[in-house]
């Protein structure tokens, strides 16, 4: 008795570029121009041979030590307070749960000035919160290192409450009703079963946040200002060497283009496996 096998079809490979309308690859191509260009005409115009002493400067130095210290204090103080705010957002279910998710993302599409403003009138000498604290304890957040890493963390947090509340949301539940079962507490379950398992949406959140965080301008120079060596971030410095000197703003975001290669780059294969 013979069995016939159905051989499977043969898919022909695609040809880049085959068949694709005119209408639309045109404007595909003006679109990618539009985006690669100033990056290639900030590469040809880099100062090349004065780079090593333009990066090797006393300002450059202190303007990438403070941000860096301000990006990364501003990511932990976000993952601290950011990781519980998206597993009640991902876990619970109360009232009002739709505004407050709205609420937490609206620094994702606030123009960031306003956003320092924002905090200007919460936390500043004469704000709701701000004049509690300069009376009771003598804190002025305004124009302080402290001024900046709160602007970043209002403007970065949100990138990384969603990227954790999204991956709870794609995880199973049930691993952590079987461990209350067991007689875990809720907090012991989160901690021993729920955070290995969203560890890569805390870490790729992590990682936006802190790239979020580094170039932060508007919110950074409204509520604290830019004095350097206190408040003046690696942003702040190229908008202020770019009118006195231009080679030394060039090379300043070059340091900025670098960082958000690697950012990217960093994050590649967890966008590759959810694609």
């Amino acid at each position: 008795m013979t069995t016939s096998r159905e051989t499977p079809r043969k898919t022909r490979p695609r040809t880049p570029g085959r068949g694709v309308p005119l209408a639309l690859l045109a404007p595909a191509l003006l679109g990618l121009a539009f985006l690669l260009v100033p990056l290639l005409a900030l590469l040809v115009r880099a100062p090349w041979r004065s780079l090593p002493e333009q990066l090797t400067s006393p300002e450059v130095w202190q303007a990438l030590r403070l941000s860096l210290f301000c990006a990364t204090t501003a990511t932990a103080l976000s993952l601290v307070v950011g990781v519980p705010l998206a597993w009640l957002l991902a876990r619970t279910d109360f009232p009002g749960r739709g505004l407050l998710r709205a609420l937490v993302t609206l620094p994702l599409v606030l123009p960031p000035v306003v956003g320092g403003v924002a905090l200007l009138l919460a936390l500043g000498r004469n704000g709701v919160v701000g004049q509690w604290l300069d009376a009771w304890f003598g804190i002025t957040l305004p124009f302080t290192t402290t001024g900046v890493i709160l602007a970043e963390t209002f403007v970065a947090m949100p990138f990384l409450v969603i990227s954790v509340e999204g991956t709870l949301r794609a995880t199973d539940p049930r691993y952590e009703e079987a461990a209350t079962t067991l007689g875990a507490s809720r907090f012991t379950a989160f901690r021993r079963v729920t955070l290995p398992l969203i560890a890569p949406g805390i870490a790729a959140g992590s990682v936006l946040a802190w790239a979020r965080a580094l170039g932060e301008f508007g919110a950074t120079i409204t509520f604290a200002g830019n004095f350097p060596g206190r408040t003046q971030t690696m942003p702040l410095a190229v908008y202020l060497a770019l009118q006195n000197d231009p080679a030394a703003a060039i090379a300043l975001s070059l340091v900025l283009l670098a960082v958000s290669i690697a950012v990217l780059a960093g994050l590649r294969d967890r966008w590759m496996r959810t694609v």
